[in-house]
């Protein structure tokens, strides 16, 4: 990632996302949502990202000239859906010659999902209390694509592991691992499962019921929506980051070898 010289001012920006079944447009300015469009239809994605991307530049006002940057949601999720929003956030950045940052879609997916169940169940986060956060995107067989993210005050949260696919049992177990093995002052005060998380509901359930009722857990399913890209595109931008427009790939997530091995046996 080429590292420019830090933004002085916000900027206007295209934000995108195709991984997943939602496809996400959002048009951003001083940090804040001009328009946004979040369609459902993963078939549909490479039908609908340019008339899409149009639209929300019309409703928002905006000409191709005002938009300062791009943010695209890089994966990881369905291998051809994060092409697509890849493929035409680099054809867009080239065309208006604007710079382009890569975003993992699960950090936005865990912004977008734990603002999104904060809101609806009205609860209160204090500045000291630590909220773990993990997006969960299907992965079909008893795999998601995943990762850990901290949180405190509803700020955008701070990587803890890595994007990557992981059976979803064993990432349960890691997790409960690795909670256990905290710190107490360290230790989160609960645990928000957010994204697809209907088909692995049980064994996400399966932390609670192995570390008690001491520590809440919430499981709350939501569709990624594409203002939440935006938001962390333009804390890049202003920090003067961006990615080489040319050499800027989807995020292909695989198993581990052993992992995989493991699912082709009968």
């Amino acid at each position: 990632m080429n590292k420019p010289q830090k933004s002085e001012s916000l900027q206007r920006i295209l934000a995108l996302d195709t991984s997943t079944t939602s496809l996400s447009v959002a048009i951003m300015d001083n940090g804040k949502v001009l328009h946004e469009i979040n369609e459902f239809g993963e078939r549909n994605h490479s039908i609908r990202i340019l008339s899409i991307v149009e639209e929300v530049l019309k409703a928002s006002s905006t000409l191709n000239t005002d938009v300062q940057g791009i943010a695209v949601g890089v994966g990881p999720g369905s291998y051809t859906g994060t092409r697509i929003a890849v493929t035409a956030a680099k054809t867009l950045a080239w065309a208006w010659n604007v710079p382009v940052v890569g975003i993992s879609t699960l950090h936005s997916l865990a912004y977008g999902g734990f603002i999104h169940a904060i809101n609806a169940q009205e609860e209160r986060i204090g500045s000291d209390q630590i909220t773990w956060i993990v997006p969960l995107i299907d992965a079909r067989r008893g795999q998601v694509y995943t990762a850990l993210f901290s949180s405190s005050e509803l700020n955008a949260p701070n990587r803890i592991e890595q994007d990557a696919i992981r059976l979803m049992e064993k990432w349960t177990e890691e997790l409960a691992q690795r909670i256990e093995a905290t710190s107490k002052e360290e230790k989160p005060h609960a645990i928000w499962f957010v994204g697809d998380v209907n088909l692995h509901k049980e064994a996400a359930e399966r932390l609670s019921t192995r570390l008690g009722d001491t520590l809440p857990l919430h499981i709350v399913s939501y569709d990624l929506e594409g203002r939440y890209v935006g938001m962390l595109g333009t804390e890049k931008f202003l920090a003067g980051e961006q990615d080489d427009m040319h050499s800027l790939v989807p995020n292909y997530t695989q198993l581990a070898e052993a992992e995989a091995n493991l699912l082709r046996k009968p």
